[in-house]
């Protein structure tokens, strides 16, 4: 049939124009294909013309490369390329090879695992139709090699997408697939790929996932997964003892192993793919989760299969952005595994697992472990790779967060590297990664004085302040806080700092440039000549008046006079321009600038600051009044909002009665608080809740502390007064039970 009807089409193929390709090392031939329809006598009835192109990748294109040679291969190997265009292709490959990666995150685009082809084993002679898709249908209720013939047919009709409808509407043929997966998959592994590998094709497109869902082939996968897992360990088990025993038979049972290996890793890979679609449901994805899918994926991360790696750690990267399965790698040797992957030949798979591993150094305690794995000296040899370079620098940044693993970046060479790239940076701002990667590192002494080494200090100085960059002056400042021969480097640029100190310039590169004059505490330096020269006291002393400029430049200034007060002269000129009041007044601003901060979330900051408001409060009678309010009220804001909306409802209700009002028999009168009759005023009133307000605060708070072990304080009886003078089991409060939830 097919040889009769080739007699009447006929297919001509022109070879076109070869460019290069946009992003890749590839060439990009263009061509047409014209087909052409025949009749008996030869003739012409019906013809078409299609413009096509094909890629050529050129992997191993690289800098030594003997560009006439692959010329030559290329033309050679590619129909499509006439010999006459040698010369043009030559020229291509050049260009290709001296061409620069300008964007490094295009090199970074996001890797999808590589599509599934049809397996060792599952290819057949026989071509499949879709019209006898029942005859297939039969195959399936017959013994193991007829099923995987039958299932192997209906495959062939499920890699092409507009066969999947019609195959939808076939239900007895899905149902027989779904019973003969789950009923026969211990049986046959090739069996098992097959039909898990038809489901799959349907996973590719999101309107058949309710289908797999009916039939629970997800469930079923992670099933046969977790059972080959445990085959593997086995097997494993198996070889070693033979190894240790050595057994003859060991390289027979090792062969074996491996063909074993090869056809478990077919099925694994189809069986993730397959979960990996589902997975774009979160609740699907939940229960994979629930069902322990990041252990079994971290288990076959053991595997040397490079497709099979690339998919498991997509899959992985996937999850790892939701915190359950980022703590559930945690658990687990995650880091162990991936550090072993680092580097690797594999692009694709080097890309995703340092895209994994991105995500995982958000967590302090992975970023411990990803050192201690030894990955800081494989990711820094790292950085001179273009397309894994950002990637790389943002995993050493988050890693340099660590205080303790700053000094060891000193003994790779990475700080080198980063004063290779900040001085053939020709932007006018440097890239923010890079900059801020070098802050961090600037932080620790031995960093510093390796970025200090040469010409370093020298180069970052000048492009600062040619530049006005206030991160790069950031980095600088950094530097400039360690004491030693790295400080002593800064005496040379005291007068282009000082120059930068004045009106007009941006505030934040101001405060970087104030910030690092007063971390030069040299004796040598003669810092009344370098405020008399720059006329700096005046501008110091302006700053000083609260509000007149942001907290951070104030705090700067704050600060620079701290340093050159040291200078015995300095101070007395300082005393003279009247700069010692602005100061007494900051002062007197500190202590309600401390109250806001006493509940910040950070830990240091608030005990910090309840030291410091300890001291003020012991020196000064008014403050310490006001500060102890304030602890109270922190310490029960929740109680006393509460108790202030039960009073103001209350109130309100005998607002409205004006008989309740009239009554002064209702009034407490046996305390002899409020007499029964006679005006009272309302200073009385005022000065009452002054009384059992401010009071009763400083009573309860000092008690609060001395607990009797039943959550009532020491000696006294009943439920503790509130700030308000009652008792909340007292009548006045009848009916009001607070719960324990809004503690």
């Amino acid at each position: 049939m097919y040889s009769e009807d080739a007699r009447y089409l006929k297919r001509r193929v022109t070879g076109g124009d070869v460019d290069v390709h946009p992003t890749e090392k590839a060439l990009v031939v263009q061509y047409e294909v014209e087909a052409t329809i025949l009749g008996e006598m030869g003739e012409p009835m019906l013809g078409e013309r299609k413009q096509c192109h094909k890629i050529i990748r050129l992997k191993s294109l690289n800098a030594h490369t003997d560009i006439t040679s692959l010329a030559r291969k290329v033309v050679e190997e590619c129909r499509l390329i006439s010999p006459s265009k040698l010369p043009q292709v030559e020229q291509l490959l050049f260009y290709l090879q001296n061409r620069r990666k300008t964007d490094g995150k295009e090199q970074n685009k996001p890797v999808k695992p590589r599509e599934l082809t049809p397996f060792e084993g599952m290819e057949i002679d026989e071509e499949a139709s879709i019209n006898n898709i029942e005859d297939y249908v039969e195959l399936l209720y017959e013994d193991i090699p007829e099923k995987v013939r039958g299932s192997a047919l209906i495959l062939q009709l499920a890699r092409k997408p507009d066969n999947l409808e019609e195959l939808l509407q076939n239900e007895t043929a899905l149902g027989a697939l779904a019973r003969v997966l789950r009923e026969d998959w211990k049986q046959s592994v090739e069996l098992a790929t097959t039909i898990i590998y038809i489901f799959f094709c349907f996973s590719s497109f999101s309107q058949f996932h309710g289908l797999l869902t009916h039939y629970k082939i997800g469930a079923l996968c992670m099933n046969i997964i977790d059972h080959e897992l445990k085959r593997y360990d086995l097997w494993q088990e198996e070889l070693q003892k033979k190894k240790a025993a050595y057994i003859l038979d060991y390289e027979k049972s090792f062969k074996k192993y491996q063909g074993l290996l090869i056809k478990q890793e077919q099925l694994l890979r189809v069986a993730l793919y397959l979960l990996l679609n589902l997975s774009e449901d979160m609740r699907t994805e939940l229960k994979m989760r629930n069902k322990n899918i990041v252990h079994m994926l971290v288990k076959t991360l053991d595997r040397e299969n490079a497709d099979l790696l690339v998919l498991v750690v997509s899959f992985l990267k996937k999850l790892s952005i939701f915190l359950e399965n980022k703590n559930d790698m945690a658990e687990i040797d995650t880091i162990e595994k991936l550090a072993k992957l680092v580097p690797c030949e594999h692009e694709d798979l080097l890309n995703v697992t340092l895209r994994l591993l991105l995500n995982l150094s958000f967590d302090a305690d992975l970023r411990g472990r990803m050192v201690q794995a030894g990955l800081l000296p494989k990711l820094t040899a790292l950085l001179g790779n273009e397309a894994q370079k950002h990637t790389v620098m943002r995993i050493l940044y988050h890693i340099s967060m660590n205080d303790r693993s700053k000094s060891m970046f000193a003994y790779t060479d990475c700080i080198p590297q980063l004063m290779k790239m900040l001085s053939e940076c020709a932007e006018e701002r440097v890239d923010t990664e890079l900059i801020s990667f070098c802050i961090n590192l600037a932080a620790n002494k031995r960093n510093a004085q390796l970025m200090c080494e040469g010409n370093g200090m020298k180069m970052l100085m000048k492009r600062a302040l040619k530049l006005k960059d206030p991160l790069l002056m950031k980095m600088i400042r950094n530097i400039s806080q360690h004491d030693g021969a790295t400080k002593q480097l800064f005496i040379d640029y005291v007068g282009d700092l000082a120059a930068q100190i004045g009106p007009g310039e941006v505030e934040e590169f101001l405060i970087e440039c104030l910030g690092t004059l007063a971390n030069l505490t040299i004796p040598d330096l003669d810092w009344e000549l370098v405020l008399k020269e720059y006329n700096l006291v005046p501008y110091l002393k302006d700053h000083l008046k609260p509000g007149s400029v942001e907290d951070d430049l104030i705090l700067e200034v704050v600060i620079m006079i701290g340093t050159v007060s040291m200078d015995d002269s300095c101070a007395a000129m300082l005393a003279k321009s009247g700069i010692i009041p602005a100061l007494i007044e900051l002062l007197n601003e500190a202590p309600a600038y401390l109250i806001d901060l006493m509940h910040d979330k950070n830990v240091e900051i608030r005990k910090v600051c309840d030291n410091t408001l300890d001291i003020i409060a012991e020196y000064d009678e008014e403050w310490g009044k006001k500060i102890q309010s304030e602890k109270f009220r922190w310490h029960n804001s929740q109680w006393l909002e509460m108790v202030e909306n039960q009073q103001t409802d209350e109130a309100d209700s005998f607002l409205h009665d004006s008989d309740i009002l009239g009554r002064p028999d209702l009034f407490y009168s046996t305390d002899g608080i409020i007499p029964a009759e006679g005006p009272v005023s309302a200073e009385f009133f005022r000065n009452f809740h002054t009384l059992n307000g401010d009071l009763a605060a400083q009573q309860v708070y000092s008690v609060s502390m001395a607990d009797d072990g039943f959550g009532q304080a020491a000696g006294t009886p009943g439920r503790p007064v509130t700030a308000y003078g009652y008792r909340p089991d007292e009548q006045f409060y009848c009916g009001f039970r607070p719960s324990r939830q809004n503690y």
